[in-house]
Formats: C-alpha cells, structure tokens, sequence
C-alpha cells in the first residue's frame, strides 16, 4: 500500500511574495489589513494601493506595514489559506470594497484578540 505523505505546514507568507502576487493578480500593491469583528479576525485586501498619489505611506512604510499583518497570519499557521485565497479569488479590490477572508486560527485567536 502507498504511504501518505504527512501534511506539512505552508511555508510563511514573505512581503515580497504578497507584493508580486499583487503585482501579477491586479497590477497593483494592495494595502492589506487584519480586522477584529466579533471576536473574529478577518485578513481585508483594501481598494488603496502603494501606487497611487494619495496613498498615505512610502514604500518602506507600506513593506513594513504589510510584514507586520503577515506576522500575524504567518503565525496563526494561515499563510496556506492566505495564499490559496489571494491566488484563486474571482474578486478584485474596488473602491469602497475590500476583499475579506476570516481566519479560523484554530482556537489560537485569544492571542490576538485584546
């Protein structure tokens, strides 16, 4: 009989990574979010991208911005369902709607939630 392999776990999101998957999906570096709603995080693609006039950060601040809510999905063991999601949406970010995924965290989510 063949032998299933063990499920490893998804390899960590990497900012770099994101950016060109945002690059290729929308031509666009998409600002990302982590958002709380009734005691549930959510990860939020928003509609304002580093390349236009008014967005509010530079590129280092909008890099360092988007390692730290990768930090968070990276260390709730999701950067498999982040990725999967980001690369087969149908959706694309548009003004006033951003994309969300819920993270299931697996019980994990106390940590992250005040």
């Amino acid at each position: 009989m063949p032998q299933v392999a063990a499920s490893t776990p998804a390899e960590p999101l990497s900012t770099d990574e994101v950016v060109a998957l945002f690059r290729s999906r929308w031509q666009a570096s998409y600002d990302m979010q982590i958002v709380t709603r009734r005691r549930r995080l959510y990860v939020q693609v928003m509609w304002a991208y580093l390349e236009q006039q008014s967005f509010p950060l530079t590129e280092d601040a909008y890099r360092q911005h988007l390692a730290e809510v990768l930090e968070v999905v990276n260390r709730l063991g999701e950067a498999g369902a982040v990725r999967d999601w980001l690369q087969t949406t149908k959706d694309r970010p548009r003004l006033g709607k951003a994309l969300s995924l819920q993270l299931p965290g697996e019980g994990r989510l106390e940590e992250f939630l005040l």
